[in-house]
């Protein structure tokens, strides 16, 4: 994956150690199957994977999906990394931060699928976005960059539409704008998962969702969040199909779809302006530009 430079020294070696030091009895052989943007990702035997943040950030982040996953995974009606174990900061293994033992979960990442097999996934996608999107409690981890009012993310998108990465940015800065002037989220915050984009679902040889990754953004707020994914992971057809499934299971305005095409927009943009557009994600951030324009 197209990702920025790590923070931590990572590698199937450091896994090993911390496996074999922490939970000895589920050693076993590792292989890195990701590195994305804040985890390194270890296949560790035939059921198990290994978490292991690459980046400082990432920390925070981690310590909320084991904190949360747990409770939430019972309602959800897709798998969910779930972590099993729990690794500590190990300093004198030279890594002082969290790290988790997941289920492994089977499928390939989206990124890797043409639009027209990911849209067989709109409605099982739409049916977890509905199963999350409850109130969330009152200590639900707080993101500043997920969740939020869009408002909040105006003084970077500007710097975004001046900086000359977006080549569409004139075209881009209108639906922008129009996001900005609808209203904001007037109910509860709900739960959100924060980054729901093709990277973070698994997806089978048909294109059916098998699982939903990476909840390190999780956080509560505004439900347009996870809504953005009808442009970052679909097609018309997909967004069309995304957007009745989804209507049918929650109460969702014309002005939460709004927002949502704005947050469709942080996101893709962001992923251009931090790794361009020839990497995977990157690709697909590309097209997502060009769906919000021609949409």
């Amino acid at each position: 994956m197209d990702a920025p430079p790590p923070d931590f020294h990572v590698d199937a070696e450091l896994a090993a150690r911390l496996v074999s030091a922490q939970h000895p009895e589920l050693a076993g052989p590792l292989t890195l199957v990701a590195n994305g943007w804040d985890n390194a990702i270890f296949r560790l035997g035939d059921g198990l994977a290994v978490r292991l943040p690459r980046r400082e950030l990432a920390v925070r982040l981690i310590e909320h999906e084991q904190r949360w996953l747990p409770e939430l995974a019972g309602r959800l009606p897709i798998a969910v990394p779930t972590p099993v174990r729990i690794g500590r900061p190990a300093p004198e293994l030279g890594y002082d931060v969290p790290w988790s033992i997941v289920p492994w979960l089977t499928g390939r990442s989206a990124t890797g699928f043409a639009v027209d097999k990911r849209d067989v996934a709109a409605s099982a996608l739409a049916g977890f976005v509905a199963a999350l999107a409850r109130p969330a409690p009152p200590d639900a981890p707080h993101n500043a960059y997920r969740g939020v009012p869009l408002a909040h993310r105006d003084d970077t998108m500007r710097a975004r539409f001046a900086g000359g990465r977006l080549t569409d940015a004139s075209r881009l800065a209108p639906l922008w704008e129009r996001a900005l002037a609808a209203p904001e989220w007037p109910g509860p915050k709900l739960w959100v998962h924060g980054d729901l984009h093709p990277a973070n679902l698994l997806l089978g040889t048909s294109g059916r969702l098998s699982a939903v990754i990476d909840f390190g953004d999780l956080t509560a707020g505004d439900p347009a969040t996870d809504l953005a994914t009808a442009w970052l992971t679909f097609g018309p057809e997909g967004r069309r199909v995304f957007r009745a499934e989804v209507e049918a299971r929650m109460d969702v305005d014309d002005a939460t779809w709004e927002r949502a095409r704005g947050w469709a927009l942080v996101i893709a943009s962001a992923v251009v302006e931090a790794t361009g557009t020839t990497g995977p994600l990157g690709q697909v951030a590309a097209y997502v530009l060009d769906q919000l324009v021609a949409d």
